[in-house]
């Protein structure tokens, strides 16, 4: 039996016009999908278009239990897409697990490349960013949080952070406090989206002026300078 194929599909970050042709075809063609909610997923494919199609949820609830299974089924012919809730899939988000046993199966992985809100705010910075650490998420724990950003500070190359929509003006105030407030920064703010910002200055002028904004986000802390 021909192996199927999992599909690692990038979706808009905001704007639905970001959607590449490629990406309309494998997903309109695609025996199902996969995502990590079911509202956005579902909400996502009507906006580009395609009704009726089969979701699969794997998210980091189930993916330990749920990705040998659904690898199971593309070695048995099926060929998925995985998407994320917005942008690059696996990337800070589940899917690494799934790809994993994918490989152990035998099933081809193809990626489906498009839009990126990291490489987006990268190509946005006006200082140089031929070396960087990309941090992600910090850890939830105040204590380690803080020993985290301390850590970053001495690595002396610019360091790339993202959050929740929600903890933008927490994470500004603890930067600025662990690298300083004259620490020169970019944010990008949903990008892609009518209400996009692109704000580069010091950590502490993005802190007044972004504290009590909600939405998604990039932060790049230049931290060479």
């Amino acid at each position: 039996m021909k192996s199927g194929i999992l599909f690692i599909v990038a979706t808009p970050i905001g704007n639905l016009e970001d959607i590449t042709l490629r990406a309309l075809s494998v997903l309109k063609e695609a025996d199902a999908v996969i995502c990590e909610e079911y509202r956005a997923g579902s909400t996502l494919l009507k906006k580009i278009g395609i009704e009726a199609k089969e979701i699969i949820l794997l998210n980091e609830h189930n993916e330990k239990e749920e990705a040998q299974v659904v690898a199971k089924e593309m070695a048995q012919g099926k060929s998925y897409a995985l998407i994320s809730d917005c942008g690059t899939p696996v990337f800070a988000d589940p899917g690494t697990a799934l790809i994993r046993w994918c490989n152990q199966m035998g099933v081809i992985v193809v990626p489906v490349p498009g839009p990126s809100s990291l490489m987006a705010a990268i190509s946005l910075s006006p200082l140089p960013l031929d070396e960087f650490h990309f941090a992600g998420f910090l850890p939830r724990k105040q204590d380690i949080r803080r020993k985290k950003l301390a850590h970053l500070k001495q690595l002396r190359v610019p360091v790339i952070l993202m959050d929740a929509p929600y903890r933008l003006g927490k994470l500004l105030s603890e930067t600025a406090a662990a690298f300083g407030k004259g620490t020169p920064a970019t944010v990008a703010f949903d990008l892609t989206l009518p209400g996009e910002k692109i704000i580069h200055a010091s950590l502490g002028e993005i802190l007044k002026t972004m504290k009590d904004k909600k939405g998604e986000f990039i932060l790049i802390i230049h931290n060479n300078n």
